[in-house]
């Protein structure tokens, strides 16, 4: 081969981009997935609250939670695929709902659109045996 440094270079450059663009789902965030379905409502150093609104038909591609909660503001139905089970969901409105950190993806299969806050711990979940701190 005439140019080995060339072809390296090209080989480094082919990688990088396999792996630029081969990025696992579990470290899309929804914000930038999904930046016409998810609002950021509020962020500190130990929670994130957004809002998405799915409209009927509308779907997100994979992304990631940490632990989360879900209330919903409007109801619907959700086709939920996670972990490679998909499941729909009935949303009523008011529902309040606990999620463990997961990757998924989501599409509205109903007739109305679905608004909900999702507020994700950004602290991890305490080790079996941690004592729990005195609330008095």
């Amino acid at each position: 081969m005439k140019h080995p440094r060339m072809f390296t270079s090209y080989v480094m450059g082919l990688l990088g981009l396999l792996c630029a663009v081969s990025q696992p789902a579990f470290s899309q965030d929804p914000l930038k997935v999904a930046p016409g379905m998810y609002k950021l409502l509020f962020e500190n150093e130990r929670v994130r609250v957004m809002e998405v609104t799915f409209k009927p038909g509308e779907s997100i591609a994979p992304h990631s939670h940490p632990d989360h909660t879900l209330y919903a503001i409007t109801g619907g139905k959700l086709s939920i695929t996670a972990g490679g089970k998909t499941q729909e969901a009935n949303i009523a409105a008011g529902q309040t709902m606990w999620t463990a950190a997961e990757t998924h993806f989501a599409k509205n299969v109903g007739t109305s659109t679905i608004r909900i806050l999702v507020t994700e711990l950004k602290e991890p979940a305490p080790k079996p045996g941690t004592p729990k701190p005195d609330t008095k």
